[in-house]
């Protein structure tokens, strides 16, 4: 669902005083606590830039003013988006038009939305056993809750070099709209936590499920 914010002109800034401030809100269908909030400016030229908690957000006044907010989980900021996950229990009712808020008041201040020194520490990347760890959090917290009615779950095998490698199970192992759950659901949840990561490879065994993708030859 997509709705837009209030409109502001930025008059207390006098080199912005004739640009007018537009945030787009849209709420992600593949995973309901993620909302995108799309600007009418540039935030950065930069990123992206992926903050998981408040501590990683040291150096942004943007994403240590988003995290002041309740039920901010997470924040992803890249050229005129900012992608705010939020946690479970929270309601996008009402925290919206705080972040949107938030966002435009950063903006109006003048300051920079990411000083240089965090930008230049966020390109340095996590490591992958940093990856491994958020990517794990993600799969309890969110993606095995969803596909557990189904009988499925996927578990993290590894994550290398930027990849990270799955399997699954249960339901998902074998059925012919796994790869569907992959690239429409837990794609976009991992890019939004983990942006490093540049590519999920699937290293399940889908013959062996009750609903091959094709026969097995043994």
């Amino acid at each position: 669902m997509s709705e837009a914010l209030t409109v502001d002109r930025a008059s207390a800034n006098p080199t912005l005083a004739e640009q007018p401030v537009s945030i787009r809100a849209e709420t992600s269908l593949a995973d309901p606590d993620s909302c995108k909030f799309t600007v009418s400016r540039s935030l950065h030229p930069g990123g992206p830039f992926f903050f998981g908690n408040r501590e990683r957000a040291a150096g942004s006044p943007l994403g240590e003013r988003l995290f002041g907010l309740s039920g901010v989980a997470n924040v992803l900021i890249a050229g005129n988006v900012v992608t705010i996950g939020k946690e479970p229990n929270a309601s996008w009712s009402g925290l919206k038009a705080a972040i949107g808020t938030a966002i435009r008041t950063q903006l109006l201040s003048g300051v920079p939305v990411i000083l240089e020194m965090a930008a230049y520490a966020s390109t340095q990347g996590r490591s992958d056993v940093e990856l491994g760890v958020v990517v794990q959090q993600l799969l309890d917290r969110q993606v095995n809750r969803s596909i557990a009615n189904h009988g499925g779950k996927i578990s993290l095998v590894d994550v290398r070099q930027g990849k990270l490698f799955i399997s699954m199970s249960g339901g998902c192992q074998g059925c012919g709209s796994s790869q569907v759950t992959l690239r429409q659901g837990l794609e976009v949840m991992v890019k939004r936590v983990a942006p490093e990561i540049v590519e999920i490879v699937d290293v399940t065994d889908h013959a062996a499920g009750k609903q091959p993708f094709y026969p097995s030859h043994e």
